[in-house]
């Protein structure tokens, strides 16, 4: 089902299950089918492939979903898969721009604001953030959590969880220091970045294990809207540990 104002260009192919939103742009031969849901504005470009069946070899059949939000861009060439079982979604946001060839698998939640740049890998049942950018070539094992405001270096291989506000690259990726760009250019001030700079410090500058380094900015979170408390939390919760 597409509304009424949906572009769709010469030899592109859209699926009987697909739904599409007002004002996306489907151009020419791009693919879309599955059990896949559109939103609005959406702009899908040539020989992208939206909606693809898994390629895990565990998929049994059946129509898993896709679900995508409002405004993203999808580059040439790129993929995005359903979910591996019915009753479940790959999920994507609004406002992303996804450059040629990225690659987003199955059972994926990917937030909002997020830049891929060309050949990005992300794995199934990884969870990124909001407000990330990840440089041409990178790739995100399966399993990981990449938090917001998260700048991922080109051609870096993460294999672990990646907590917010920081940059990492390498083979594998390391935490390397704030990502203090990314957070000026979205208008942290200079109580918010202080509070980045301490939780970086401690957690990855400091020779406390990670217990102790958590109990240490425990005893100074304020409130539980803090920045410090949000990175305090993601890394509690990590199960494949963090960069």
């Amino acid at each position: 089902m597409l509304a009424s104002d949906v572009e769709v260009g010469a030899l592109a192919f859209i699926g009987k299950l697909v739904r599409i939103g007002s004002g996306t742009i489907v151009q020419h031969h791009a693919t879309i089918e599955g059990n896949t849901e559109i939103g609005s504005g959406n702009n899908i470009f040539p020989y992208a492939f939206i909606g693809a069946r898994t390629q895990d070899l565990k998929y049994t059949g059946g129509e898993p979903c896709l679900k995508i939000g409002d405004r993203n861009t999808f580059r040439e060439f790129c993929s995005v898969h359903t979910a591996n079982e019915v009753g479940n979604s790959t999920v994507i946001g609004s406002d992303n721009n996804f450059l040629a060839y990225t690659h987003i698998a199955h059972d994926c939640i990917i937030g909002n604001h997020i830049v891929t740049s060309n050949n990005c890998g992300i794995a199934g049942h990884v969870i990124v953030g909001d407000y990330v950018v990840m440089g041409g070539y990178a790739g995100i094992h399966q399993f990981c959590r990449v938090g917001d405001y998260v700048m991922v270096g080109a051609m870096s291989k993460v294999v672990q969880d990646i907590a917010p506000f920081v940059i990492v690259e390498g083979n594998p990726a390391e935490t390397r220091t704030i990502n203090k760009v990314g957070l000026e250019r979205n208008g942290f001030d200079a109580d918010a970045m202080a509070q980045v700079k301490l939780a970086y410090k401690i957690l990855f500058k400091s020779d406390l294990t990670r217990d102790h380094a958590i109990s240490k900015l425990r005893e100074i979170v304020t409130n539980d809207t803090s920045l410090i408390e949000k990175v305090v939390k993601f890394v509690e919760t990590s199960q494949r540990g963090v960069c």
